[in-house]
Formats: C-alpha cells, structure tokens, sequence
C-alpha cells in the first residue's frame, strides 16, 4: 500500500530482540528519541511508511524481508528495510558523517578528516534511501527526511518523484558559510537541499547559517524574514538571533525555512519522578551523599560536549576552594556512542585520565571527588540522579539541543537544582535563567560553577520555575508542528 506520509531516518522505528531464538519487534523504551513523536504522525494520514537501513551479510539477498507491515500503540505502517553491508555502513555513517560532516558541523575544522570518505559510496546509500523513499510514497505525498547523513536524498527524490512534498529536518548544529564550505562536496549537499519544500532546525541561528550559505553558493534570494519570538531569545548568549530567515526563492522552488526545537516527554518524566522507586531511590543517593552537593555531569564520550574542559574546571574549584573539598561531588557520565573510533577512545583515555588525577589529588578514605561513569544509566535510575542533584552541569563546546538540561528540569517536581549550561548549546537559547556559561573560558566555567553551588533558594526556585515554563513551551508534543501543513488531508471514508 502506498503512503501519504514516509518518514526516512538512518534508524528503524523499533528495537530487535532476541526471544526464545527468534526476532521480535518491541517499541522503543526512549521516552524522549524521537521515534516516538515521528510515529505518532502517522496517526494523521491514511497510512504512512518508514525508511531505514538494516545490516546484511549480503545486501542483494539479506536473508529477510525489506518490506514489513508494523502494528503497534501507533497504529499500522510499513517498514520498508533497506539492507547494506557492514563496510557500506562503515563508509557511509562512520567515515563520512563522522570524520568528515560532524566535526564541521560542529565547528572543529582541526579534526575534519577528508582523506578516507568515499564519496560515491555515500552516493549510492542516499540514491538507494530515496529509491525506497519513492517506491513507498502515494501520489503527493509528503517524504520527511531526517538529519545530515541523508543529505542527498531530497535532490535524487525530487528527479524520481517531482510530485511528492519534501521536508528535512537537521539535528545537529548548521555552521556558517566560512566553515560549511571547508566541505568539498558543499554544492551538491546544497543543492540537494534547495529541492526541499522545507527545510528545518532546532534554533534560529542554524536557519540564519543555513540562508548565508546558500547565498555564498548560488543566487538565491530570501524573500522573506520573520522576527524572532522572545521565547528564543536568551539576552546575550552566543547562539541568539533577533530575526531570521524564513523562505528562499531556490531556482526551481520556494523553500521554506522553519525553526523547531525539539523537547522532552515532560508529563512522562514527571510521571517517572512521581513513582514510588524513583522516589526511594532518590532518597538513598541523599542519604548516601550525607549532606554534600551532587553536581551531575551527562553526556556521549565526543569532543563535541567538553567533558576534558569541564574536569580542568572542577580541579580548579577544588584547588581555589579548599572548603569545598569533602562537600560536593561530581558524578560525570561519558558514555561512549562510537565505540571502536579512534577518536572518541582518546577522548575517553583522557577522561579517564584526568578522573584519576583529580582523585588522587584530592581524594581521602571517606571522599572521592569524582565518580566517573563510563555506561548508559537506565532512565529510571537516570531521574533518579537528576532529583538528587543540587547542580546539572551541561557545558558542551557544541550541541545542537541538549535532552539532558531539559530532562533535568523535567524531572525537578520539587521545583529545585540549578542548571549550568554552555552557552553553545541549541537548548540556552531557550534556557535564559540557566546560569550560561562559556566552555572555552577557564574564567566564565569556574565562576558559573561556584554561582551555581552558592546559589540561594528562593533564587534557585524563580530560576528553575521560569525553565519549567520554557521547556512546557516546547515540549515533545509541539516539535513537528511545523510539518504538518504539508501532510496530505486523510480522505478516509466517514462511515
């Protein structure tokens, strides 16, 4: 059956498990992945389809069907599979999207590695998604594509399917022209891009580079401009912008450019902070920390989110502060996303080492100054911690959003904690009564620490009230909205 709606996304709509020896197809237990808030668009058309890849020996007999039928708290769509070898996948999403785009994407010119991408293999993955994309879609339909790895699907579709909507959705940062066109491969990225209808991002700063690197690429117009909400504006921090584009006269096509950040499940968190083990368990983390400070630290082991300028930080404050010493510690979770890549095993050595000079600095019979956490927490146990610290630290040299601050503040029912975060993250646009800081100053880091710590409460609570009200503003419900306008009207019959 053809589909209004087609979703395509690097990652299928739900988790394999093994059962009994045979596979099954079970719903994705992330609350906040947006998984779920892409399926629950289905609910709005007569059917929709999702495209992803999945691993096969061989990709011209895989060994399993391609196309499968899914039914789950959703409703019923296809899942069209597309199958590619492990050296495709290494090339296309290891290599390409992760030693070439994601250090530009996120600014770090220095670690962009060119030499080894394989150019016309990263080719050929997208042409195959937008051959699936094209045999799934109806008469009109709307393709929804998701993130930079797939960068050239839109470009392929529009020749196979000038008939369809195409909209793309960027989760990561969009830098400025003077670092986008380090890439190579610049014009054909773009445009590709340009045969979108429309063209998303998490802030309006990610638009306004976005609109500044068409510009320095074609002759394109932007035809028309919006000023930006106040809801998005953080006064002086790094990522603010007054007003932004909002359409470009393409050569072929208007392309509409929208701004969504995405949220957290907040009614869910909240539910899970409520419960009765979450509660017990917070109560266990206090008893055990007897009265000191925790000051919890999330994120992937990657360059990107700072973790080494961070410790430096800490080792600072317990050099500078001696009374701190044995009245806060700092629990850092990195958990390592690529295992295996070279250059997140030398981040994650020089957390390592860092933790263990810090401790060994600092460190007696009764206190450790830092407990490093090198797995995934289960989020049950994750709000846990988050109810128990006095402090979130979030301080990434480069974020497109960041869950884990709006997570925090989800979990905050006692309407308490503080919330430190980088300037440089997509959320502290919206986040202005987080204590900001900049991660590439030893100065704003340790200062921002040390506030935070020292905060009063009556202080701590009119902070945390106001980013309960932002992160409510736009939740996980409200991220999307901006598509839907594209979505073909269901025609079911009313009987």
């Amino acid at each position: 059956m053809s589909s209004d709606l087609v979703i395509v996304y690097h990652r299928q709509p739900y988790e394999e498990v093994e059962e009994n020896g045979k596979t099954v197809l079970r719903e994705n237990k992330s609350p906040n992945g947006i998984v779920p808030t892409l399926k629950s668009f289905f609910g709005k058309v007569d059917h929709g389809s999702w495209v992803a890849w999945k691993l096969a020996d061989d990709a011209n007999d895989p060994g399993w069907e391609r196309q499968i039928e899914v039914e789950d708290s959703f409703g019923s769509y296809s899942v069209s599979r597309l199958p590619l070898t492990q050296k495709q996948v290494h090339e296309f999403y290891h290599v390409t999207s992760k030693e070439a785009f994601w250090p530009i994407l996120h600014s770090f010119k220095d670690r962009y590695n060119y030499d080894p991408v394989d150019w016309p293999n990263f080719r050929e993955v997208n042409w195959r998604f937008a051959e699936a994309a094209a045999a799934e879609a109806a008469q009109g339909a709307l393709v929804w594509v998701h993130d930079y790895n797939l960068w050239l699907i839109p470009g392929y579709l529009r020749q196979m399917r000038p008939d369809v909507k195409i909209a793309f959705f960027h989760h990561t940062p969009f830098p400025a022209p003077d670092m986008f066109n380090v890439l190579p491969w610049r014009k054909e990225i773009i445009e590709s891009l340009l045969e979108c209808d429309s063209v998303g991002f998490h802030i309006p700063r990610y638009a306004t580079n976005f609109a500044a690197v068409v510009q320095s690429l074609f002759d394109v117009e932007i035809t028309e401009r919006t000023i930006v909400s106040d809801d998005l504006i953080a006064e002086g921090t790094a990522l603010t912008e007054r007003r932004m584009p909002t359409r470009l006269g393409g050569p072929n096509r208007d392309v509409h450019l929208s701004v969504a950040p995405v949220g957290v499940d907040v009614d869910y968190i909240q539910s899970r902070a409520r419960e009765e083990a979450t509660e017990a368990r917070t109560k266990e983390l206090l008893d055990d920390l007897d009265s000191r400070k925790l000051i919890l630290s999330v994120g992937r082991t990657d360059y990107t989110k700072g973790g080494i300028e961070q410790l430096n930080s800490f080792e600072r404050i317990l050099e500078d502060r001696p009374e701190l010493r044995g009245k806060v510690q700092l629990m850092h979770v990195s958990v390592s996303a690529n295992r295996g890549m070279a250059a997140y095993g030398e981040i994650q050595s020089a957390i390592e080492e860092a933790v263990g000079r810090i401790n060994g600095r600092f460190g007696s019979l009764d206190w450790q100054p830092i407990t490093l956490v090198s797995r995934a927490i289960p989020f049950k146990d994750l709000v846990a911690y988050y109810r128990a610290a006095s402090v979130a630290w979030i301080t990434p040299l480069a974020d497109g959003m960041n869950l884990v601050a709006k997570e925090f503040i989800a979990s905050r029912i006692d309407g308490d904690g503080a919330l430190v975060l980088s300037e440089f993250a997509g959320a502290a646009v919206e986040l202005g009564a987080a204590v900001a800081t900049n991660p590439f100053s030893n100065r704003s880091m340790d200062v921002a620490i040390c506030q935070a710590l020292d905060m009063s409460e009556t202080e701590r609570r009119d902070r945390m009230k106001a980013m309960q009200s932002a992160v409510r503003r736009y939740d996980l419900s409200s991220w999307g909205l901006s598509v839907e306008e594209l979505l073909p009207k269901p025609h079911r019959d009313a009987a």
